[in-house]
């Protein structure tokens, strides 16, 4: 039975906390972050809701007042009084709002309405106060009869008590409608950044899958190649074995990049088309860009290798004669080319797309989307064009 050391489970766990605590603190930033916005939006609509009364309560003065007598409104200085009294109300009110939610209708609603109609019964209450802190008596109607906060609490009936209360419920459910909107915009948000998140993680997840795909298909075929020459001639056999070793690193190290150098690209397809002319040296010729004039670009990494594969595995089947492999390389303003040629038997037949084709058309897709495009088949001249198309990236994109 294998023992895992003390030191490797400390550390595994040390970092397992020290990523439980940093997630911990990111959510405790975000929720306090959201709580000063909440707060923000409620003072800015509840200062609206302030100098809209005012203004509305001095407009109507003038028009049914015109000299001042008869004060059938309160002063201005009450009104803004009455709303700082009423706004930890109104935050109290909101919070259990929150607290409560709207699921369970038969049970919430109830609570709910009952809040609200809370908060906006203090209306005309928490007014007549704010007339005692200023030092000014307030008179209803024509008459003049001198408002007491204690008649208003015996007298629920007050026309002006249902009209405040009409008011402030409006403006308490038009305040409440405002935060839920934003609580439920952030929600939105953050689904969305957690899609995103998801969608680069399986993209991520996919691209490496299908990396790992090239790495047993690349190796069996080269383990194929060797077996053929192991009785034959045993001293190719054992440089080739060499030779394999090389590639391999090159590949596994490949394999971890989403991106590599186009140069790097060519290179390790060098190697291994040195490495099967080594086999079929009266058959096999290949032609590859000088480094010279490769242009210097980022492409996905090891995306011509099940190309060269194909067109080595294809080009060789089901005839004697010689083959050429032909890699190229073009470049436009914006968009890199990169072609893979070989001589194909006189009566070959296309077939399906093999594991090598369908994994540079999904690997494409992924990286790039509609910016990419992949082709394969014959043309006029007997010969097998792979051709992909991609975005020419002249710096290296974030691994």
């Amino acid at each position: 039975m294998n023992v895992i050391p003390a030191e490797r489970l400390t550390g595994a766990f040390a970092t397992a906390d020290a990523d439980i605590a940093s997630r911990s603190q990111s959510a405790a930033t975000a929720a306090k972050s959201a709580m000063w916005a909440q707060l923000g939006i409620l003072t800015a609509f509840w200062a609206y809701v302030m100098l809209s009364n005012v203004l509305y309560a001095r407009g109507m003065s003038a028009t049914l007042d015109p000299k001042g007598s008869e004060h059938f409104f309160a002063s201005w200085q009450a009104r803004v009084v009455q709303h700082l009294l009423l706004y930890p109300a109104l935050i109290v009110c909101v919070w259990a709002s929150r607290r409560i939610g709207w699921r369970f209708a038969w049970r919430t609603w109830p609570t709910q309405i009952a809040l609200a109609l809370i908060f906006s019964a203090l209306g005309t209450p928490v007014l007549g106060l704010s007339e005692v802190l200023v030092g000014e008596q307030a008179h209803a109607g024509a008459q003049s009869v001198p408002w007491r906060m204690a008649s208003m609490v015996h007298d629920a009936k007050s026309p002006l008590w249902v009209a405040s209360t009409t008011s402030f419920l409006l403006a308490y459910g038009f305040c409440l409608a405002l935060i839920m909107g934003y609580v439920l915009v952030q929600r939105f948000r953050d689904s969305e950044l957690r899609l995103a998140a998801l969608e680069r993680a399986w993209s991520s997840a996919r691209l490496a899958a299908l990396r790992m795909q090239l790495s047993p298909h690349t190796l069996f075929n080269l383990l194929h190649t060797i077996r053929g020459n192991i009785v034959w001639d045993p001293p190719a056999a054992q440089s080739m074995i060499v030779h394999l070793g090389d590639l391999l690193r090159r590949l596994l190290a490949a394999g971890e990049l989403d991106f590599s150098e186009l140069p790097g690209e060519l290179q390790f397809a060098r190697l291994y088309l040195q490495l099967q002319q080594q086999r079929f040296a009266d058959r096999l010729g290949i032609v590859l860009p000088d480094n010279e004039t490769v242009p210097g670009a980022w492409v996905p990494s090891l995306i011509l290798q099940p190309l060269i594969e194909n067109a080595v595995v294809h080009g060789l089947a089901r005839h004697d004669g010689p083959v050429e492999i032909r890699v190229e390389t073009e470049t436009t303003v914006d968009q890199l080319l990169l072609r893979v040629v070989n001589t194909m038997a006189p009566d070959a037949v296309a077939g399906a797309d093999g594991i090598g084709l369908r994994n540079v058309r999904e690997r494409l897709a992924l990286h790039f989307g509609d910016r990419a495009g992949f082709s394969a088949g014959p043309d006029r001249s007997n010969q097998w064009v792979a051709q992909i198309r991609l975005p020419w990236l002249r710096h290296p994109p974030r691994q």
